[in-house]
This record gives C-alpha cells, sequence and structure tokens, in this order.
C-alpha cells in the first residue's frame, strides 16, 4: 500500500494540470500564414522573468514537505501511470525511485508533460480516484 496519501497525489494532480494549462496560444487578430510570416505564428504566454508560476510553487512546496520515501513513490506512480511497470512490479518500481532519488524530485516530475495522467493512472491501480 502507498505511504503517501491519495489526496496528497491529487492535490499533486490538480497542480499539475495548472501548471500544464497555464502556457495559452495566443494568436495574434492579422496573423498570417505561420510558414510564411513567422511574425504571425503562434505564441505562448509565460510568466514574467524572475516571476514563477504559483501553481509550480506549491507543487515544489508539496513535495519538498514529503518525506523522501514518499517522494519516491509519486515518482514510482508516475511511471507505473506512464507504463514503465506493471502492477506485480511496484516494489521493483520503488527500488529504482529509491536508488536515483535526489534532492531534486519536484523539477524531475514537473519536467514530464503528461504528469498529470500519468499519476492519475497510476493511482488507479491502487484503487484510488482523484475528483478533478
Amino acid at each position: 500500500m502507498l505511504n503517501v496519501s491519495g489526496e496528497t497525489v491529487c492535490r499533486l494532480v490538480e497542480l499539475a494540470q495548472a501548471f500544464q494549462a497555464r502556457d495559452t496560444v495566443v494568436m495574434p487578430e492579422d496573423a498570417g500564414n505561420p510558414i510564411d510570416d513567422p511574425a504571425g505564428a503562434e505564441t505562448l504566454t509565460e510568466p514574467a522573468a524572475g516571476e514563477e508560476d504559483s501553481s509550480v510553487a506549491e507543487f515544489r512546496t508539496v513535495i519538498e514537505d514529503l518525506e523522501p520515501d514518499q517522494q519516491t513513490e509519486v515518482v514510482a506512480l508516475m511511471w507505473l501511470g506512464r507504463g514503465d511497470f506493471q502492477e506485480e512490479e511496484w516494489e521493483e518500481a520503488l527500488r529504482l525511485a529509491r536508488d536515483e532519488w535526489t534532492p531534486d524530485t519536484a523539477d524531475f516530475l514537473l519536467g514530464h508533460p503528461l504528469l498529470s495522467e500519468y499519476l492519475v493512472e497510476g493511482l488507479a491501480v491502487f484503487g484510488v480516484q482523484c475528483d478533478l
């Protein structure tokens, strides 16, 4: 069973979704063909320089507040949800996550664009659902 609560992982899912959704595509009204006119290409909006998205900051705080063994469970859940491991390989996933643990776990997790989906799938293996 999990040492990290389903509630905590579901909060991480919400924060990851907010982070992933923060980049929005903006199409200028006078946009031309982006191939012929790069100035008319889609642009992404991002936080101002030096400003961290609040969902990212909270995500990092939640991860940093977890014990290392709980952090490794979140990583192993991501791998399980991504299909790198099967349910019967859970202990192996945990061992690998422990072996590869670093204090930069939050950044490692945020580097996966489908993190929220992977965590939801990983939790589902244990019968835990997030009310999103």
